[in-house]
């Protein structure tokens, strides 16, 4: 899967030679649904992005699978049920950041990150804010945004409807390093 996405990332840029690719593999998503009845909150450390500083574009890509909820048939349902897991095993975000990134001049950056997100097999457009602080070289970003499971066409049956919040809110921690 590794090599479908680098050549799928490297097919995404179409790289000029003067590129400066960053990347992880390593990334941590989670997401939280809130209501009155029950909070769920699943995490994930395995997303795989890749940022083009010069162009400030990114793809951010991760298997529905990998994320862990505290009770197991949470879990079960989560990739049986409702992200139906085994038809559409990832999510993926590919868009641009609002600004390049300076690999030389370290420090805390807020910019926008507007593109696609495709969840469940359906594509929308996405902007969220993010936030890039550059260290020695090494980037770290992180976003909060919310997404809404009727978008993606997630059906959630009647009788946990009250259980799942109609918004999830996603948490995403990335450190990116630089590609050899």
């Amino acid at each position: 899967m590794k090599k479908i996405f680098f050549l799928a990332v490297m097919g995404l840029f179409c790289l000029p030679a003067s590129s400066q690719i960053i990347s992880t593999n390593k990334a941590q998503v989670s997401f939280y649904s809130k209501t009155p009845l029950e909070d769920i909150e699943a995490k994930s450390a395995t997303g795989n992005s890749v940022i083009d500083v010069k162009t400030g574009k990114i793809i951010f890509r991760l298997s529905n699978r990998s994320f862990e909820f505290p009770k197991k048939l949470m879990q079960e349902h989560f990739n049986e049920n409702y992200m139906e897991s085994e038809k559409y095993p990832t999510s993926e975000f590919k868009g641009t950041l609002s600004a390049p990134i300076n690999l030389a001049k370290d420090g805390l950056i807020k910019m926008d990150v507007d593109g696609t997100l495709t969840v469940h097999g359906v594509t929308k457009s996405c902007k969220a804010k993010v936030d890039i602080l550059v260290s020695k070289g090494i980037v770290s970003a992180t976003s909060t945004f919310k997404i809404k499971i009727a978008d993606h066409k997630i059906d959630i049956p009647t009788i946990v409807f009250k259980k799942i919040a109609e918004e999830i809110e996603v948490r995403i921690q990335a450190t990116y390093l630089e590609k050899k």
